[in-house]
C-alpha cells in the first residue's frame, strides 16, 4: 500500500490560545482557518509541508451525545485525551524556545531507559505534546 498521513485531528476550546501555541511558540505554519468564535478549524504544519495538525472544534463532533461531550472535556481538562509526538534534530534548543514561552511544561528533557531522549508539554487544550530527539 502507498499511504501516508496527511492530517491529524486534535480538539481546541480556545483557537485564540491554540493559535498561540501551534503557531506561535512550536512554529507551525497557518494552512488554513476556517469557521467563527470558537467553532474554528485551524490547519498548521510544518512550514516546508507534510502532514498537518487539524484543530477542531470537539463540540462539533457529529453524532456526539452530551455525556460523551461532558466526557470528552473532562478528558481534555485532565491532559488523557489526545497526544502527539514530534521530533527535533536539537531537543535541547527546542525546549529552551519552548521554555520562553508559556508552554506548560510536564517534563524537561531526559534520556530515557529504552533509549529516547525527549520531552514532554501540554498544549492549551490539555493534549500532551512529546518531543523527541531525531
Amino acid at each position: 500500500m502507498d499511504l501516508t498521513v496527511h492530517h491529524v485531528m486534535l480538539p481546541h476550546t480556545d483557537p485564540e490560545a491554540s493559535l498561540a501555541f501551534w503557531r506561535d511558540a512550536i512554529g507551525f505554519a497557518v494552512r488554513n482557518d476556517v469557521g467563527s468564535g470558537t467553532m474554528r478549524w485551524i490547519t498548521l504544519g510544518p512550514a516546508e509541508g507534510g502532514t498537518s495538525i487539524v484543530l477542531y472544534p470537539p463540540d462539533a463532533t457529529p453524532g456526539i451525545t452530551d455525556a460523551e461531550r461532558t466526557a470528552v472535556r473532562e478528558m481534555m481538562a485532565k491532559g488523557t485525551y489526545a497526544s502527539l509526538t514530534l521530533a527535533t534534530a536539537d531537543l535541547d534548543a527546542t525546549f529552551a524556545r519552548l521554555q520562553a514561552t508559556d508552554a506548560e511544561i510536564v517534563q524537561e528533557p531526559v534520556d530515557q531507559p529504552y533509549g529516547v531522549r525527549d520531552c514532554a508539554l501540554r498544549d492549551p487544550a490539555g493534549t500532551l505534546v512529546r518531543l523527541n530527539q531525531a
